[in-house]
């Protein structure tokens, strides 16, 4: 039969009757399927490598090789296996998604044919964000699981794959390690070529057929799903009443005081979500920018020069119509997004930095529990109730001071999404409200209840900031700030959002996707190189403690490991921390927290980042810290 073509992209969704490796000739050889193996990266937060066939970073084919096949096919077989004892005897029910890039359809179609021949009912989405897939996996009764192929912000040729449950959340740690460790073993088997092989070849083309031509129905559902848990993440509530209200509020505020927001989908997966929809129906100006699926205009990674096209296309929007005061940028598989946004001051636009991003959204998310009396104080200004802010390892200690203001506690975990969605999942356990959680360092924020980071989530924290306002001598978000931060001088009922931004506490934080970001270091063995370090570092600290009092202000440090979900403080031996985040904090003669130095591998890429975090804004500081991390690593690395 021909090949089927979706209807709403016109791209290619499969054709039945193309088996891969259905020729010796198309089949890998051992030692070539053992090379793709080794650039493989198995992590919770995800399975990347460049799946492009020429092996390039930057690649458009949309051909992957005879091993990622093998890859991909293995993968679903260990993921089916891994969900079928809890479909409790019945045939698992797996979503199939994909972002954007070239060679994300030869991957779905190796797994799609791998889960059907493992006796699976597979729901084809074809391109779909990232928590779109998730919110109609949370929301679909009979749904098992899901596989959702993306390499996130990687490069275009890097492909790669995540999976999760029905609760619209990816696997835990451990589930993650569990079904790591079943694919590693059917990889490492010497009939594991051929069993790919036969697995594809099993699928029943109707079955196959089917998938394909539902496809679009599939999108449809998943869209409907995604936009009625969009009212519901957004508006903190699952009373349709109590939607309706606040999203009034929100469209009232809007005629009021008109916004207009610039989106750059950059081809992104993004394009065929509703953002669009969603923003114009409260009566928001959408300017949409590179809106064809898999036209990816510039470099995918929502951060420093992607966002040029975004800023400049503000500015010139804004010099005609000043209701354009923000612009944001998804990224390929359209979890996170960063921000651009009017500066009132610099009188021109300018890209929010990530960290501040997040920190915008927990000054709203935070006030919006105080709003709703979620989020209760005594005569005293005591919190009455527990809440709380999970977050990385590397995001910045401006969340602290904010979370301190709302009398909120602020608990980190390793990076990974999973990491810190496990992590406010046992803090509920605990008695504690979690409203807002997030990977500062990263961008964007995860608004319960969802469980993946979402632009539209944070465009709307934003939103509620600034549309919330003063009502019948109720005070709106950003005043309730103003006034629990002790900026209440700053406060002027016609603030606008540079007046917000203004009122964060002051920080510098490096950004985690500069180049004095990210090293490159031989040393294998991570807890080896920490420990190395802390002997260098202990030599540094106490060579240069003076002058870290006199520049900084610094008294005494404490090292801090992060592994998984938890935080061991105070530790003598920096292994500890061993594959996870090393944080060096320093604090003044009072014990207050003044800054602090990170390092860690990535799990996601080959390289190694590291950061500082210092409070003020001091560049030259901030600067000065980084590159005595950076030397101090760089000796480690070379000690031998």
């Amino acid at each position: 039969m021909a090949m089927i073509r979706h209807p709403l992209t016109g791209l290619p969704v499969g054709d039945p009757d193309c088996v891969p490796l259905a020729t010796s000739a198309a089949r890998p050889d051992e030692a070539e399927l053992d090379a793709a193996l080794d650039s493989l990266i198995l992590s919770a937060s995800g399975w990347r490598t460049v799946f492009a066939a020429d092996r390039q970073e930057e690649s458009i084919t949309t051909k992957i090789s005879g091993s990622m096949t093998v890859i991909a096919a293995t993968a679903a077989a260990a993921f089916a296996a891994y969900l079928r004892p809890l479909s409790k005897g019945r045939a698992p029910s797996i979503l199939v998604g994909m972002d954007s890039r070239p060679t994300g359809q030869a991957i779905a179609d190796a797994m799609i044919r791998a889960f059907i021949a493992e006796g699976c009912a597979v729901s084809f989405l074809h391109i779909v964000s990232a928590p779109e897939i998730m919110a109609w996996a949370r929301s679909r009764p009979e749904t098992d699981g899901f596989a959702f192929i993306s390499a996130s912000h990687n490069p275009i040729g890097h492909n790669g794959l995540k999976f999760g449950l029905a609760d619209g959340g990816v696997l835990p740690g451990s589930e993650a390690a569990s079904l790591i460790s079943d694919f590693r073993a059917r990889v490492s088997r010497g009939d594991r070529i051929a069993a790919a092989a036969a697995l594809m070849a099993g699928a029943d083309t109707k079955d196959l057929e089917r998938v394909y031509t539902a496809c679009l129905q599939a999108k449809r559902a998943s869209n409907s799903a995604y936009t009625l848990f969009t009212r519901e993440v957004v508006t903190g509530s699952a009373e349709i009443a109590v939607q309706d209200m606040m999203l009034d509020r929100i469209e009232r505020g809007v005629a009021e005081r008109p916004v207009g927001i610039v989106v750059d989908f950059n081809g992104s997966a993004r394009t065929l979500s509703m953002d669009v929809d969603f923003l114009q129906g409260l009566g928001v100006k959408v300017d949409a920018l590179n809106d064809t699926p898999g036209a990816i205009a510039h470099r995918i990674v929502p951060e420093g020069e992607s966002l040029e096209s975004c800023r400049s296309r503000l500015e010139a929007l804004h010099a005609s119509d000043p209701s354009f005061m923000l612009g944001y940028m998804p990224d390929c598989d359209g979890d996170r997004g960063n921000l651009v946004v009017w500066d009132d001051a610099a009188g021109a636009a300018r890209s929010l930095e990530a960290q501040e991003v997040f920190a915008l959204c927990c000054v709203s998310e935070l006030a919006h529990l105080v709003w709703t009396g979620e989020l209760r104080y005594d005569p005293e200004g005591n919190a009455l109730d527990k809440v709380a802010v999970a977050v990385n390892d590397p995001t910045s200690m401006r969340i602290d001071r904010i979370a301190r203001a709302f009398g909120a506690s602020v608990f980190r975990a390793e990076v990974g999404e999973a990491n810190v969605v496990g992590l406010a999942r046992r803090l509920r356990e605990n008695g504690y409200a979690v409203r807002i959680l997030g990977e500062g360092a990263a961008g964007g924020n995860i608004t319960h209840p969802s469980a993946v980071r979402d632009p539209i989530d944070t465009v709307f924290a934003l939103l509620k900031l600034l549309t919330i306002r003063d009502d019948s001598g109720r005070p709106g978000f950003f005043h309730l700030w103003c006034g629990l931060s002790g900026a209440g001088t700053a406060y002027d009922g016609d603030f606008s959002l540079s007046d917000a931004i203004a009122t964060l506490p002051a920080f510098t934080t490096t950004s985690a996707y500069e180049s004095e970001a990210i090293m490159k270091i031989e040393t294998a063995d991570h807890g080896l190189l920490k420990d190395r370090y802390a002997e260098i570092f202990r030599r540094e600290w106490e060579t240069r403690k003076e002058h870290l009092h006199a520049r900084f202000g610094f008294a005494r440090w404490e090292a801090i490991a992060y592994n998984g979900l938890e935080e061991s403080r105070d530790i003598v031996r920096f292994s500890e921390a061993g594959k996870g985040g090393l944080k060096i904090l320093f604090l003044d003669a009072s014990g207050n927290e003044r800054a602090f130095l990170w390092m860690r591998g990535s799990g996601t890429e080959p390289v190694f980042r590291l950061m500082a975090d210092l409070a003020g804004a001091d560049r030259q500081a901030e600067r000065e810290l980084l590159e005595w991390q950076r030397a101090m690593i760089t000796e480690a690395d070379s000690m031998r």
